[in-house]
């Protein structure tokens, strides 16, 4: 076994990593300071992986490559490229427009980390693979979060990916589950072989100071007994961070080498790649003469560079730190200044090095950089976007026009979900920003970054009365943003009918037609009960209509904010198909959200626990914090529902922890929710109560106008349980008031089922019963158990059992445990005992098995099922493997069946 002094735990791990490959993928961080090893245990698993056989591949990120988008990707995939043909056509054109090989208009990041991930899989299929990528910290953003993308995905291909990162740098593998190996300093005994092997005639003095110094770092123990012994590095020194001081040790070399071979370094430092005729030719216009290979032999003694055919090397990220920094800033203006000449034919890098080059401001290097975010964007690389328009900010020569590509770089980072970098950056363009529309964008972008500040209607008067100026200027789609942000605003906090009757009036006034979803989506956000029956009216019409998948999204959310869940489905399931299919992430984890719900209440409780998981987790991998605390609230009320007290509390409370201190009440109302919920089902009737009552409570941070007309059968069952029946009467008058404006099919379910369970007339069990529930069959079940319950109280146990039967029954198929179980405990009283219940076989199945069944079952191919849910197809094939024997079947022919109400 190949091992480093001191790292024989962290070498066998790594070398396991790739024995294992055979069996099963895996992705590993090893992280660490400067010197630390971490290129050296990686150079270990490559070299285990050549042994063994395996597929190498890799990429290291250089800092100066940090601003060229999916720069390191390329370099990972350039051996596979060939295959990029067998893509599917959107992964393949999104792939290759990344790169810029092909044209194509804003490819969706995702559908590029999808076509990556297909790719490296089609690749390890023929022969398991490695990919190493060092200094990740360096790598473009693009491609950092593309590995961040694929590292969660590899278990079931035969692919290792291991990363090394630097400490103290953020990336865009933070917060993610990416395993990670932390290398630490080199134990005293491992330290003094390393250095007594490197350095074995230092005197005791030098050789205690090095050790102390050091403090295990492997390249410290090389590299400083040699400055200590020449004297470069002074007793001052040793106050310096180590980083500093090894620096020191390296650039104190340069101090030797001949004019012409610290020119070439300094050009290489400063160049965005390893290519030594790119070196060569800026060192030429650096010197003002030709330069050849042969200069650099002094570097290459001096142990700081190596030459490998065509490339240049520094032998460690710190020489080339060291370098540069080293230089002057005139030196360094110049070597910039000739690589913008030698990368002429290079856009993108001909403008990065014309800004690095220039000590003033230049209205022609900021255009120049407004082109590479252009361009950056087109390929899906909006971190660089960002970058290059922040960067042309500050050349830019007018303030004014640095202000607005300031604001144009935060819209973009807050497009990211990246609401930090955004405030930061609209800070600094608010001061110099001027003109009527410039300041709106303002207004509406601190808007969406304040989303947890309630300003009430103060902040909804300063929406609207932006829009309407925006309007009168002519821009209708900003005013359209600007209403629509106003309408979520007022969905959010009611800031009363005066002020959403102007969000509403000028919704119609900039709208298509009455039919455009945009106008449908404010009016049901804005006036969800008192244009609650234009909406639904509106929604009935258009179920038939052809619509594309961004306007039947949103027709969905529509139908979903008022109540009518049984209209949701017609629109929300082809908009998912599409948004899927276009690699739209962030839409489609709203879309899922929404879904979820009309699952939850239309009684698809099975679909909903796989939806309400993978929108938990397409939003935790898509930045949307508010989405996915959500769905880790939808989560809670699921398990809740199962009988799974202890699962459903610590959901709930890690969706707190992920919305942190951000304060909107439609949230903190599906937190209550599911808190009362789960109270609810394990008994806990005061508790229930106690949840359920904030959402009706004015001035609760989780009150909600909306929201509360959907729990008050619940909050009636729990008043019954705790002997609150007039406190939940006063919420019933209330609720009346409101459904005598909207007929909410979901408000009137609830009321009828409420006013039911609080009085003493079994009529009202009847007419609840008697209304149309076919596409509500938990409310049918749960009202089959309240009458059966009320029955027995009676002592009409006769009577009382068929209700609770069929109540039971319901309860079983759709997976409800907690309320099945309610039910046979009543009918135990009622003197009837009941078979436990036999879960079916898909039970069996983790969610994600469950999940890719039901895709096989609807004919759908591993291809197929992977492009919808983000998965290799290899990773499609295993989950159905193992879920075949659970299932009791062999093929997959036979799904369909054994899948049955799953």
């Amino acid at each position: 076994m190949i091992t480093l002094f001191g790292r024989e735990r962290e070498t066998a791990r790594l070398e396991g990593l790739v024995d294992g490959v055979h069996e099963r993928g895996d992705a590993l961080v090893v992280r660490g300071v400067p010197g630390i090893g971490k290129s050296a245990l990686l150079a270990v698993a490559v070299a285990r992986a050549e042994a063994r056989g395996v597929t190498v591949a890799g990429a290291s990120g250089v800092q100066s490559e940090t601003h060229l988008p999916f720069a390191g990707l390329h370099q990972v995939l350039r051996p596979m490229l060939g295959a990029a043909d067998q893509l599917p056509a959107r992964q393949r054109e999104a792939l290759l427009g990344a790169f810029g090989m092909a044209e194509v208009s804003d490819p969706e990041p995702f559908l590029v980390a999808l076509a990556v991930l297909n790719l490296l899989g089609d690749a390890a299929a023929r022969r398991p693979l490695l990919i190493v990528v060092d200094d990740v910290q360096w790598l473009d953003r693009p491609t950092t979060e593309v590995l961040a993308f694929v590292a969660r995905r590899v278990r079931s291909d035969p692919i290792v990916l291991l990363m090394g990162l630097r400490d103290g740098y953020p990336t865009g593998l933070d917060g993610s589950d990416v395993p990670e190996l932390e290398l630490t300093g080199l134990d005293p005994a491992a330290a003094e072989a390393l250095l007594d092997a490197q350095a074995a005639e230092l005197s005791v003095g030098i050789r205690w100071r090095v050790l102390s110094e050091a403090a295990g770092n492997p390249l410290a123990l090389v590299e400083l007994p040699l400055a200590l012994e020449a004297g470069t590095v002074t007793a001052e020194a040793g106050i310096l961070p180590l980083t500093a001081r090894l620096e020191q040790a390296f650039a104190v070399r340069l101090a030797d080498l001949p004019p012409p071979a610290r020119a070439l370094l300094l050009v290489a430092a400063a160049n965005d790649g390893h290519d030594l005729a790119d070196t060569l030719a800026g060192g030429a216009m650096v010197t003002g003469a030709e330069v050849s290979a042969d200069a650099l032999a002094p570097a290459v003694d001096a142990g700081l560079v190596e030459l490998q055919e065509q490339a240049l090397r520094f032998r460690h990220p710190l020489v080339r730190s060291a370098i540069y920094q080293r230089a002057g800033r005139t030196d360094r203006l110049a070597a910039h200044a000739a690589l913008a000449r030698v990368h002429g034919r290079d856009p993108d890098r001909r403008a990065w090095h014309r800004a690095a080059a220039i000590a003033h401001r230049d209205e022609s290097v900021a255009a120049e950089l407004e082109e590479v975010a252009a361009r950056a964007r087109q390929r899906g690389a909006i971190p660089v976007a960002v970058t290059a328009l922040r960067r042309a900010a500050e050349v830019s020569e007018e303030p004014a026009a640095g202000a607005h590509r300031v604001l144009a770089a935060a819209e973009l980072a807050f497009e990211l979900g990246r609401g930090d970098q955004a405030a930061e950056l609209l800070a600094l363009a608010e001061p110099s920003v001027a003109g009527e529309l410039p300041r709106a964008r303002v207004v509406l972008l601190s808007e969406e970054l304040g989303e947890g500040r309630n300003d009430g209607p103060a902040g909804i008067r300063r929406l609207i009365t932006t829009a309407e100026a925006v309007a009168a200027a002519g821009d209708r789609e900003l005013a359209l943003n600007l209403v629509r942000t106003a309408a979520i605003r007022s969905w959010w906090s009611d800031p009363g009918w005066e002020q959403r009757s102007r969000v509403i009036a000028l919704a119609e006034r900039l709208a298509a037609g009455d039919d455009d979803p945009e106008l449908l989506i404010t009016l049901a956000t804005a006036g969800a009960v008192e244009r609650g029956a234009d909406v639904i009216e509106r929604l009935t019409k258009a179920r038939d209509a052809r619509l594309d998948g961004a306007m039947t999204r949103l027709l969905g959310v529509a139908a979903s904010t008022v109540g009518a869940f049984d209209l949701v489905g017609d629109f929300l399931d082809p908009s998912i198909a599409d948004l899927r299919a276009q690699g739209r992430l962030g839409l489609l984890t709203r879309a899922l959200s929404t879904q979820v719900w009309r699952q939850i209440f239309c009684g698809d409780w099975a679909g909903a626990l796989l939806v309400a998981e993978e929108a938990a987790r397409l939003a935790g991998e898509t930045g949307q914090r508010r989405r996915q605390a959500s769905a880790l609230a939808m989560r809670a009320l699921l398990a809740g529902l199962r009988g799974d007290e202890a699962r459903g509390l610590e959901l709930a409370a890690e969706g707190e922890r992920v919305l942190g201190t951000v304060a909107i009440s439609s949230v903190a109302a599906l937190f209550q929710h599911a808190r009362g919920v789960i109270a609810l089902c394990a008994g806990r009737h005061d508790d229930a109560f106690g949840h359920l009552w904030r959402l009706y409570e004015p001035g609760d941070a989780a009150h909600h106008a909306t929201w509360r007309q959907w729990v008050i059968s619940e909050l009636a069952e729990a008043a019954v349980g705790a002997g609150r029946q007039e406190t939940a009467r006063r919420a019933v008058a209330e609720l009346e008031r409101v459904a005598a404006l909207t007929p909410s099919p979901l408000l009137h379910l609830g009321l009828r089922h409420a006013r039911a369970v609080l009085s003493d007339d079994e009529a009202l069990y009847d007419v609840a019963l008697r209304a149309d529930l076919a596409a509500w069959p938990t409310a049918r079940a749960r009202l089959l158990l309240a009458h059966g319950m009320w029955l027995r109280r009676r002592r009409r146990i006769q009577e009382a059992r068929v209700p609770l039967r069929a109540a039971r029954d319901t309860f079983d198929v759709l997976g409800l445990l907690a309320w099945g179980e309610k039910a046979r405990q009543e009918l135990r009283a009622a003197g009837e005992a009941s078979d436990l219940r036999v879960p079916p076989a898909a039970e069996l199945l983790t969610s994600q098995e469950l999940h890719i069944a039901r895709l096989a079952a609807a004919g759908l191919s591993n291809r197929q099922i992977g492009q919808q849910l983000y998965l290799s197809h290899r990773t499609v094939s295993t989950h159905l493997y193992r879920a075949f024997p659970k299932l009791g079947i062999t093929s997959r022919a036979q799904l369909r069946d054994a899948l049955e109400g799953a």
